[in-house]
């Protein structure tokens, strides 16, 4: 069995936490990394770091995704591995959520995805190779009180990777969406001393990325969901 190679790795809506950790293990692979996000000044460290090349860009419009993946192509190489990890959020009362916020939070975690994943598809049809990774949330399955915006943004890139999936995994392109169901540790989100291992580690959710990437295309996985081991289902 042919394990897949990636050559030149794109994350959309890089920042701390999980796209941090996709960089520095992609960038130890031996695969270029782009980091795409609206403000790149927090991204300085990162790019040192692994080497990456950082890109502003507004997932929710389309032309700055067309001018993104121009602009990736021109400065490294076409990219053959593409993480959409951004999302946005709007929280309160049901009653009481402003429509356009909501509007502005389902443009970000769904049709963003959407616009993304179409120009990745785009530039890997004609090699039949590549992968779109969506990373999706526990809301991506359940809605929550006072988070209805993120539900829907989560619920819509879900059906987005699942007909994405059934139509271009045939001809090739590995699409899989990862259910993160729990919280993520972080500097400001650490474990408690009493229960250790109890949130997500960022590392080993990148870490199951991975193993998603070598998967043989006579076994693709097209969901994953994760949660600490200590989590209730």
């Amino acid at each position: 069995m042919e394990t897949p190679k990636y050559k030149t790795a794109l994350i959309v809506g890089a920042g701390e936490g999980l796209s941090a950790s996709l960089a520095r293990l992609f960038s130890r692979e031996k695969i270029n990394v782009a980091l795409a996000a609206r403000k790149i000044e927090k991204l300085g460290a990162l790019c040192r770091e692994t080497g990456a090349h950082a890109y502003s860009c507004n997932a929710a419009e389309p032309d700055d995704v067309e001018r993104l993946f121009g602009l990736v192509e021109r400065e490294i190489a076409t990219p053959d591995l593409v993480v959409y990890n951004a999302s946005g959020r709007s929280r309160g009362a049901f009653v009481d959520l402003v429509p356009s916020e909501v509007a502005n939070a389902i443009m970000i975690s769904g049709f963003g995805g959407f616009l993304v994943a179409q120009q990745a598809a785009k530039r890997m049809l004609p090699n039949r190779h590549g992968a779109i990774l969506f990373t999706g949330a526990s809301a991506s399955v359940k809605g929550y009180p006072q988070s209805a915006p993120f539900a829907m943004g989560k619920f819509a890139l879900r059906g987005l990777a699942q007909s994405a999936a059934r139509e271009l995994g045939p001809k090739g392109i590995h699409v899989a969406h990862f259910v993160i169901d729990g919280g993520v540790r972080s500097a400001r989100r650490p474990d408690p001393a009493d229960r250790p291992d109890s949130t997500l580690d960022p590392d080993g959710i990148a870490q199951t990325y991975l193993e998603v990437l070598r998967q043989p295309r006579s076994a693709w996985s097209f969901e994953v969901e994760m949660r600490p081991w200590v989590e209730s289902f």
